[in-house]
């Protein structure tokens, strides 16, 4: 009993102080290594405070770490040639890598090759293809400006055009409107009272109006097909 207190008391140092007014005791642990200190304040409140010093980690790190590739425990991505290059970079030939695997393949090499020349083009290719693509935004922005310019001389025209659309379209709409309230002015005749434009007896009353029209317009053309024919026979007559 005489020893383990005496190692419990070479484990565990506890120290009771004073600081600034509070009575303050710390301990360390036996197993664990971690270390507690109780402080007590001024209005008699128990204060606990806790720190964890960690043991140490016994590693080598003299040796450099070789990953075994035949063993499963070891990841994929330590068994692949780029780790190996990294292997080789870090530790030289402690690594046990052969140098002669690190150079890559024959169709490694053509891959880097290709994106060696698209990303990382010769001097005399970067200022063709700086040529090419100025000389194309000179011809867009020819062509742009020629578009332009050819607008610009429509351009009264183009005014005049939508000036008479409008007008015409003003003048189409009046019409629909003068043509409404006269057939709602028929209608409310015809019918003795308003009647909802919507109803089919308006439509009904339209279309006969619509009819009656149509005949009126063939008769006229008659007419005057009638007449035309009359004056060309007429002065052929006189001159016979």
């Amino acid at each position: 009993m005489k020893s383990t207190n005496s190692r419990s008391e070479k484990r565990s140092v506890a120290a009771r102080t004073h600081r600034g007014g509070r009575a303050v005791s710390c301990g360390r642990g036996r197993r664990s290594g971690a270390e507690g200190c109780n402080t007590l304040s001024k209005s008699g409140v128990l204060l606990q405070t806790a720190s964890y010093n960690p043991r140490p980690l016994k590693l080598n790190l003299k040796e450099p770490f070789i990953p075994d590739k035949d063993s499963r425990k070891t990841p994929e991505w330590q068994k692949t040639a780029r780790y190996d290059r990294k292997l080789f970079g870090r530790h030289g030939s402690a690594s046990g890598v052969d140098p002669a695997s690190l150079w890559p393949s024959h169709e490694e090499l053509d891959k880097i090759i290709a994106e060696e020349k698209e990303w990382h083009p010769p001097l005399e290719v970067m200022l063709k293809n700086i040529e090419a693509r100025e000389k194309q935004e000179t011809e867009k922005r020819l062509a742009k400006e020629k578009l332009i310019a050819a607008n610009m001389a429509k351009m009264p025209q183009m005014i005049a055009d939508w000036r008479r659309e409008k007008r015409e379209a003003k003048i189409k709409l009046n019409e629909e409107k003068a043509r409404r309230a006269k057939l709602l002015a028929e209608a409310r005749v015809r019918f003795g009272h308003a009647i909802d434009p919507r109803s089919a007896k308006f439509k009904e009353m339209v279309a006969e109006i619509d009819k009656e029209e149509k005949k009126k317009k063939k008769l006229m053309k008659r007419r005057l097909k009638e007449e035309q024919e009359a004056a060309t026979v007429t002065p052929s007559a006189t001159s016979s």
